[in-house]
């Protein structure tokens, strides 16, 4: 798979079969799992005009990197889920054995919608990685 080489953050969504595959890169760890967020947000609703209007905090406690990766992303789908609500800005904060989690949200009824909503993170073909350009994360969703 071609993986960009740079410190910048970033990430782009492709279609994968029935699914949605979106890729992430940045500089470190917990910006990468910020870009999949913001990438999994942006396959189905247009952000670009979007005001936050709540909060949303959580902490994680993960065995892994990827771990860490699929509960974030297994939060944004929840939220949406049960509250209607989505993240437009995300910040990770790596605590003492746990992520401290903030998602700045607004109402995903506010957003014009521009694709499928995904229902559930799939555990194949899963990435979250140190490359030398950075980091880099690959991820499924079902939509």
């Amino acid at each position: 798979m071609d993986q960009p080489r740079t410190q910048m953050a970033g990430h782009r969504t492709m279609p994968h079969t029935a699914d949605l595959r979106v890729d992430a890169w940045a500089g470190s760890r917990e910006r990468c799992i910020a870009e999949a967020v913001l990438g999994t947000v942006e396959s189905f609703l247009d952000v670009s005009a979007a005001h936050p209007t709540g909060t949303h905090h959580f902490q994680l406690t993960a065995s892994s990197d990827v771990d860490l990766l699929v509960a974030v992303l297994e939060e944004v789908v929840y939220l949406m889920e049960t509250s209607g609500e989505v993240p437009v800005d995300v910040e990770l904060v790596p605590l003492d054995a746990t992520v401290g989690v903030r998602f700045a949200t607004i109402g995903a009824e506010a957003l014009p919608q521009v694709g499928a909503v995904p229902t559930a993170v799939s555990l194949h073909e899963l990435t979250l990685a140190a490359s030398p350009g950075g980091w880099f994360c690959s991820v499924t969703l079902d939509v």
